[in-house]
């Protein structure tokens, strides 16, 4: 029977990619068979307003902000989900990280 999987999917600008890798992969994650640190990555635009109350990494408050960031792809245990995601929040520079977890169903 084969170990069940999550699909860890976040966003982040280039200069903190290495970073968040890091911390996801100590914590488990990115490992297929034999391989380990496996991820997948592709450049796009964020968008974003900061409403009052916001501390913002890039940007103002009340004005949209566009910027490069990178969609970051990865596999991680299900068991070691949440340690997963809590390295990347600790590791990612915004204030509210945008990552997507899904449920791998194998076939």
């Amino acid at each position: 029977m084969t170990e069940s999987r999550r699909k860890l999917v976040w966003f982040v600008p280039q200069e903190a990619l290495e970073a968040t890798r890091d911390a996801v992969f100590a914590a488990g994650a990115g490992r297929i068979g034999d391989y380990e640190r496996c991820s997948w990555y592709t450049a796009g635009t964020g968008t974003f307003v900061p409403r009052a109350g916001a501390d913002p990494a890039i940007g103002e408050v009340g004005r949209e902000e566009r910027v490069a960031e990178l969609r970051v792809e990865t596999v991680v245990p299900a068991a070691l989900a949440g340690e997963a995601v809590s390295a990347l929040l600790a590791a990612h520079p915004y204030e509210e990280v945008a990552y997507e977890l899904y449920a791998i169903v194998d076939a």
